[in-house]
């Protein structure tokens, strides 16, 4: 049996931001204040399969996301990103942006970014590598 698309048959009252093909709401499990997730209404595993509408909509709700997550919260930053198949993270396989707002200080040192999915990598500023 399989599981039910938690993004599918989201409640109205969930929704922080939506359009005709694409909706935003808080992440269930936010690694920062204010996460956000941009989702196209329909069901898409992969952002290859998102139509050039639902994209297009996706980056407009991005940033108006953005703007709304500005205002609130005024973070120092923004990480952007996409995890499109299970060996890159994918655990609801319904398409989705991650918007997750930074704080100065909110991890010891934020340079590197998503690089720090593969640790050993992630630092390529120092040369203590070489």
């Amino acid at each position: 049996m399989q599981t039910p698309c938690p993004f599918c048959n989201l409640p109205a009252e969930r929704l922080v931001l939506e359009s005709e093909w694409v909706m935003a709401l808080r992440d269930s499990f936010p690694v920062l204040p204010g996460h956000t997730l941009i989702i196209p209404r329909s069901h898409v595993q992969s952002f290859f399969e998102a139509s050039p509408e639902e994209v297009g909509e996706m980056l407009q709700l991005l940033r108006e996301a953005r703007e709304g997550l500005q205002s609130e919260l005024d973070p120092d930053g923004f990480n952007i990103g996409i995890n499109d198949g299970e060996a890159a993270g994918q655990t609801v396989l319904h398409f989705h942006l991650h918007l997750i707002p930074r704080f100065a200080g909110d991890v010891p040192e934020p340079r590197g970014g998503i690089r720090w999915i593969f640790p050993d990598k992630a630092d390529y500023w120092s040369g203590r590598d070489e």
